[in-house]
């Protein structure tokens, strides 16, 4: 009987030394040992009175040794009672520590001065109980750690629970939406009500953007004398705990626009001026040279000083030309065309080659605005330093709608030029005004579509237009 148990012990041991559980305790005698032991002592005495008195005494006296085995059995239940009344008290504090545990407290634990097995289930018991305490306390100081970065965040954040109810709001947002006062357990259909109108414009309307919030705004008044603001808002869904659930988080953007906006007025007051230098510079010198011309009566040179300032007047006009037609975009006029008389359009003034075959499907956009764009993008392509026959145009149909491709074969761009190309007035050209990529992204995303650049395996450039379906 003792090998099996002594076999469960060893691997007990095996196990418990895996998460350093294992005591030194020395032998001990296990509970289920000692009650054999004692049981096994009370009957044998029992039985040896009953022989004994068989044999040797009267009747009488055996009949007292009988009675004497009939009252060991309460005695022995009493000392089963005895042994284990210890054990079943320490069940029973075992059971109130794991329900503590369930309530998150893992302050207490057990006391088991015996040397048995059942210390060693304890030992594992107070072990567990002292990395849950470390779990515990380490997950509360990152719980305040996250706590203290929501609160204190600069953006607005709404988690909004079941049936539109409001579950968090950190303190830039009871700012924002309620003059700094609780917004948890509010429902959002409420809190719309005393918003700004445009802020549930942005929420009708559904997923990302920028909304502007007037300087008299009730709800999202700010101390910025009488300037509208700008906001974006950003939207994401998931499931917490079995239940849907919307963030909703509200970016003030005014400052940071603000500062964008002076850089890029500083970027075009450079391009300005070095534009306009390098055009007047060259004039007012020549102006000199043929006031010098006229007062010695040398006439000869004057024709060719006269179409060398008309040119570079010409190359100013133009200029302006391109910063004003940046500048005055009108809003997409959309009509349908037919493919071939679009792409016909566009071979009449760019040279380029046409691959694959073009949808039967109508192209709805701005006829002159799209051509305007591909004619930019096709010019790029053949100053890229590309051969003409490396120059190509191909469209395609798409789940997402019509794909425009203007490829070339030049020498691509750097990771520095492609993060930089769709800026304003960004040029790595000599003479570039910066504006051809910049107008085109400005007249793709007018149509609701996208553009994207990548550089092409074997060199050159990819310019992709996405034109969402219509």
């Amino acid at each position: 009987m003792m090998a099996p148990h002594s076999q469960a012990n060893s691997t007990q041991t095996t196990q418990a030394s895996e998460f350093g559980l294992v005591t030194n305790r020395g032998r001990r005698l296990s509970i289920v040992t000692r009650l054999l032991l004692g049981i096994l002592c009370i009957f044998a005495g029992l039985l040896s009175l009953l022989v004994v008195g068989n044999r040797f005494l009267p009747q009488w006296q055996t009949e007292l040794c009988l009675t004497l085995v009939i009252l060991s059995v309460p005695l022995t239940l009493a000392w089963i009672r005895h042994v284990m009344l210890p054990v079943f008290e320490m069940f029973r504090a075992m059971s109130g520590t794991v329900l503590s545990y369930q309530d998150k407290d893992f302050s207490i634990g057990l006391n088991w001065k015996r040397h048995d097995e059942l210390a060693d289930l304890v030992d594992a018991h107070n072990a567990l109980g002292a990395v849950l305490r470390e779990q515990r306390l380490d997950l509360v100081q990152r719980e305040l750690l996250l706590d203290s970065m929501l609160q204190n965040t600069p953006v607005a954040m709404l988690l909004v629970g079941l049936r539109g109810h409001i579950v968090f709001a950190n303190i830039t947002a009871r700012q924002l939406l309620n003059k700094g006062r609780k917004l948890e357990g509010h429902t959002l259909n409420s809190l719309l009500e005393t918003v700004s109108t445009s802020l549930k414009e942005a929420l009708d309307h559904g997923g990302d953007g920028l909304f502007t919030v007037h300087a008299q705004a009730n709800a999202m008044e700010q101390d910025h004398d009488d300037e509208d603001e700008i906001y974006h808002l950003s939207r994401r869904s998931f499931v917490l705990n079995g239940s849907e659930h919307e963030l909703l988080l509200i970016r003030h953007l005014t400052v940071e626009l603000r500062r964008q906006e002076v850089q890029t007025w500083k970027k075009v007051i450079r391009v300005i001026s070095h534009e306009l230098n390098n055009s007047l510079a060259p004039v007012a010198s020549l102006a000199n040279s043929a006031g010098a011309l006229v007062e010695r009566q040398q006439y000869q040179r004057l024709p060719e000083i006269l179409r060398t300032i008309e040119d570079r007047a010409k190359h100013l006009e133009s200029f302006i030309h391109g910063y004003a037609r940046f500048a005055k975009l009108p809003s997409p006029r959309l009509d349908h065309t037919a493919w071939p008389v679009f792409v016909q359009g566009l071979a009449s003034q760019q040279a380029f080659t046409l691959l694959g075959t073009l949808p039967e499907q109508d192209l709805c956009c701005d006829r002159a605005q799209m051509e305007q764009a591909l004619l930019n993008l096709l010019k790029n392509a053949h100053e890229s330093g590309s051969t003409a026959e490396g120059v190509s145009l191909e469209v395609k149909r798409t789940a997402e709608g019509v794909r425009i491709e203007v490829g070339d074969r030049g020498p691509g761009m750097s990771d520095t030029v492609m993060s930089n190309a769709l800026v304003p007035f960004y040029s790595t050209k000599r003479n570039g005004t910066g504006l051809g990529l910049a107008l085109a992204r400005e007249i793709i995303e007018a149509h609701g579509g996208r553009i994207s650049l990548s550089n092409r395996e074997g060199g050159g450039l990819l310019v992709s237009l996405l034109l969402p379906q219509n």
